[in-house]
């Protein structure tokens, strides 16, 4: 199971360009990039001096009896001041590296939310809003301490054990071989750590999604969870989660919390060896006490950097399965539109065809079959059926959600898939019986930063809407505040708002999708008489269960499972004694 989990979040295969193009960020800001890397030789060039001006003093001048308190002094100040130029410079590109990882992280976080929005409606379909959620704040934010730390102290660090090896060669050969001859001692334990490391973030990111889907998911519907008395199933499902997550936290602390340590542990036992070996060659004047000395530092500065890699190693496979997270989304072009590619529509009529259609969410499942007909522009149409008998499926196709496996739609004459996705949607507006409002207001929501709707224009949408009344007994009428999702209003008051967006887009298509199933009778009414004024001239597309609120409309498609199976208006269609002629005889009755 948890292999199953892990494996449907995270492909094991890495991508191998994962960290140079997590690099190639730091050239938004060149200068900043040069800043720090140079500071970065400054804090490794002073560090590498400073037991060369220890090992002078011991050798040349207390080793011999030469106690001149003026070179003590002299030396003094000089290593006072290679700790300050260290200390400086090291601040000043903790910094400089603060700095341009926000602005990496703000560059990244708004890539990969300017891709998502030119994502289809099928990539939607098939990842959770928890799961999206978690790439963009969870798995951008993980990427903080590479950028502000892990990537330029890996470059520092690498050139002073480079710069350390050269010195302590410089010094004595022997000593230089024998403290080399640790490093695999070392490498093998980093790279046992990294295995371990690996797997068990790989199965972190896989559960938090889960946990974030969930918790998303269940939030939204806490009312149907209530309503049919299911918290203590939910919460065992949750804590089932929470406990895995939490074991695996566990582990991940476990791994941490060792990796310093036990590097600290092998630091000390080189240096006690290192004392041991060749104490007597300083004994026997074979190596100078100072050299000695500096050896001793050198190796506790050498494994200072490993022990430092090690522990941000773990932060390091965090932040690097996070990255392959992020541009494996990044990286998805199959599900990418391209708003702006294809024939402008620059008069859009509303005329709509489908010859022969065919249509699945998944292979050879049809959800459209072989579907033709013909919408004239200014006509108003309807679609009735079954619940799951295609008829929201012909709207998403209008509006080019997805693409058709066969057969060809027509908007206006031209093939929809050779028009510009911004200008076929300009023209269309849908009104869904699941109506979103955004935080903000009620005017924002109706506008929706359409800058070319002005506020005469919103109060005319509403009133066409039957809701300007509604709207001004709120405190603060059109500026008054929305909650998330639209909680604080009726499912009827959302649904009003809702056309009065609709109607401020002025579009040469409207489309309402169940639209009127949340709204009384009397409303309906004043609403389908604004409607009827409005749509004068425009193409009107209507799914509905209420026969009632189709039988005006000049042509109606009776649908069932994919399949168009009458067609007429209300007149011809009660003629023909069949199925609509039946769902008619039922509203009359029910």
């Amino acid at each position: 199971m948890d292999q199953q989990e892990r494996m449907s979040e995270y492909s094991r295969k890495r991508h191998r360009g994962t960290t140079l193009r997590l690099i190639r960020y730091f050239g938004i800001n060149p200068k900043m990039t040069c800043l720090s890397l140079f500071l970065a030789l400054l804090v490794n060039a002073a560090l590498i001096v400073q037991p060369l001006v220890l090992a002078v003093i011991i050798d040349d001048y207390l080793n011999v009896g030469n106690f001149d308190l003026d070179i003590f002094i002299f030396w003094g100040a000089a290593y006072f001041a290679l700790a300050a130029v260290s200390g400086g410079a090291e601040y000043a590109q903790t910094q400089a590296l603060r700095y341009l990882g926000q602005q990496i992280l703000h560059r990244i976080r708004t890539d990969l939310f300017s891709h998502i929005q030119t994502m289809g409606m099928r990539f939607f379909d098939n990842n959770s809003s928890g799961r999206i959620l978690t790439r963009i704040i969870n798995d951008v934010e993980a990427l903080a301490d590479l950028y502000n730390d892990i990537f330029i102290t890996v470059i520092r660090e690498f050139v002073l054990v480079i710069g350390m090896l050269i010195t302590m060669f410089m010094l004595d050969t022997r000593l230089a071989l024998w403290c080399l001859g640790s490093v695999p001692v070392v490498a093998l334990l980093t790279f046992v750590y990294r295995v371990l490391a690996r797997r068990n973030f790989i199965k972190i990111k896989a559960l938090l999604s889960r946990i974030n889907g969930y918790l998303a998911e269940h939030i939204i519907g806490m009312r149907i969870v209530q309503i049919f008395n299911m918290e203590q199933k939910k919460f065992d499902d949750f804590e089932g989660m929470n406990k895995r997550y939490y074991r695996l936290g566990l582990m991940e602390i476990t791994l941490h919390g060792l990796s310093a340590p036990v590097i600290t542990l092998v630091s000390n036992l080189m240096i006690a060896v290192l004392i041991f070996l060749f104490a007597d060659n300083v004994l026997e004047e074979t190596l100078k006490l100072g050299v000695l000395y500096a050896f001793t530092d050198y190796v506790r500065q050498l494994f200072q950097p490993i022990s430092m890699l090690a522990e941000q190693l773990t932060t390091a496979q965090s932040a690097l399965i996070s990255a392959d997270r992020i541009f494996d989304i990044m990286d998805n072009k199959e599900d990418v539109e391209d708003l702006r590619a294809g024939r402008e529509l620059t008069e859009f009529k509303g005329s709509v065809e489908f010859q022969n259609v065919w249509f699945a969410y998944s292979e050879d499942n049809w959800v459209l079959k072989d579907v033709s007909f013909k919408i004239e522009p200014g006509s108003s149409a309807a679609f009735i059926g079954a619940t799951g008998c295609g008829k929201t499926t012909v709207m998403s196709l209008i509006s080019r959600f997805y693409t058709i496996q066969k057969g060809k739609i027509l908007i206006d004459g031209i093939d929809s898939s050779e028009i510009n996705l911004h200008s076929l949607r300009r023209n269309i507006a849908v009104v869904m019986q699941d109506v979103f409002l955004f935080n903000g207001d009620i005017r924002y929501n109706i506008r929706l930063n359409n800058t070319g709707i002005k506020n005469k224009d919103i109060e005319e949408a509403a009133k066409t809407a039957n809701c300007h009344d509604m709207i001004l007994s709120f405190p603060g009428g059109y500026m008054h505040g929305v909650a998330e999702r639209g909680s604080d209003f009726s499912l009827g008051q959302r649904q009003l708002i809702s056309f009065a967006r609709a109607v401020a887009a002025k579009p040469g298509l409207l489309i309402l999708d169940e639209a009127t199933a949340s709204i009384d009778s009397d409303t309906e009414k004043a609403l389908q008489s604004g409607l009827e004024a409005y749509a004068a001239g425009k193409t009107l597309i209507v799914i509905a269960h209420r026969i009632s609120t189709i039988v005006n409309s000049d042509i109606i498609f009776v649908m069932d499972k994919g399949e168009i199976l009458e067609r007429g208006n209300h007149d011809s269609l009660l003629a023909l004694d069949g199925i609509y002629s039946k769902l008619y005889h039922m509203s009359l009755t029910s």
